[in-house]
This record gives C-alpha cells, structure tokens and sequence, in this order.
C-alpha cells in the first residue's frame, strides 16, 4: 500500500482475506455510490434531532445521523448537512444548535422528522433553550452547543459547535445500521 493512499477493494472482501488496492478498483468504487452507501452504512450510529431557530425565531430540525465527538477539551461535536437541504440556511444562521440523542421510544419522531412534514414540531414534547433553540424532553441525551465552524466538505457543509450545556437520562439510544432501526444488544 502506498502512503497516503487509503485501501480498496472493488469486490466485497471475504472474512480474513487480504485488500488488494489498484489504480482500477479505486476508480470502480469512487465510480458507486450506492455500493459505498452499503458499505458506510455497516456502521453502526445514534439517530439524533438536530434543532435550532431560524432567524424569524421559528424551530427547524431534522434527523440527522452524521453527529460526533470531536474534543473533550475544549467540548466540541460535529454534525453535517446537505448542501441540497432546505434548512441549511438557517443552520447557517443560528449562533447555536441542539442534538438531540433520540431514545429507543422516539423512533417515529425521527421518521417525523426525516420526512417533509410541514409541523414537525407539534410532534414531541419541546423545551425551548438559548437563543430560543428546541431541545426534546425525553431524548437520551441533549447537547446545547455555539456554533464555532462551518465548513464545505464535498456536497455537506459540516457544523463543529461548543458544547454549552448538556443531558442525559438512562433511556436506551436508538441506533441506526444497515439501512434499519436498531436496539442496543447484548454487553460484550
């Protein structure tokens, strides 16, 4: 493997066998988008609600899988949005946001909101937080964060926030892999 060249394989790779990279089986996979979807998609996520107010102060949200860690020192997450989505403005906008961990029970909210529902909001029941920033009662756990960056990466713009506040309650996260809902399974 060169340095700097991540490894590749234009056929799915059995258990155990070696990952061949090559000038070809990049291109066929760069080349496939819904292969790499597939293959993004073995990793397992949270599913979160991703809220704010726009600036007339109206709640906007959506689910959003894409959340992470960054920095425990300072407290940093990262989101990103689609370039194509209509809130991305006022995501844009908003000094603050909140990610809202969705709980097993909060399944159908987050169909809620990954659909085009005009009142998303009138699903759920809302606190409202800084800046006038929706955060879910209920969710596993909420972070209330500044807006620190926004940057264009490929056809997202990924949003790195503060956190400013945060909370978490023993309800069981709902997870999101393979294209499906799941639960939590077994300690190892």
């Amino acid at each position: 493997m060169t340095a700097g060249k991540p490894f590749v394989s234009a056929a799915p790779t059995p258990p155990g066998a070696p990952i061949a990279s090559s000038a070809h089986a990049e291109e066929a996979q760069a080349s496939d988008p819904h292969r790499l979807r597939h293959a993004l998609g073995r990793f397992a996520t949270g599913v979160t609600l991703v809220t704010a107010a726009d600036p007339s102060g109206a709640p906007v949200g959506l689910t959003v899988n894409s959340f992470a860690s960054l920095s425990l020192e300072p407290p940093l997450v990262l989101w990103s949005l689609r370039e194509a989505s209509p809130t991305l403005s006022a995501f844009r906008a908003a000094p603050r946001f909140a990610v809202n961990v969705l709980a097993e029970s909060q399944i159908e909210l987050s169909r809620v909101f990954a659909s085009r529902h005009a009142h998303r909001f009138a699903a759920g029941a809302w606190q409202c937080g800084d800046d006038g920033v929706p955060l879910l009662v209920g969710a596993a756990a909420t972070f209330l964060c500044a807006t620190v960056s926004q940057q264009q990466a490929g056809d997202h713009v990924l949003f790195i926030g503060r956190v400013l506040h945060f909370a978490d309650s023993h309800e069981p996260p709902l997870l999101f892999q393979g294209g499906r809902y799941r639960r939590l399974g077994t300690v190892l």
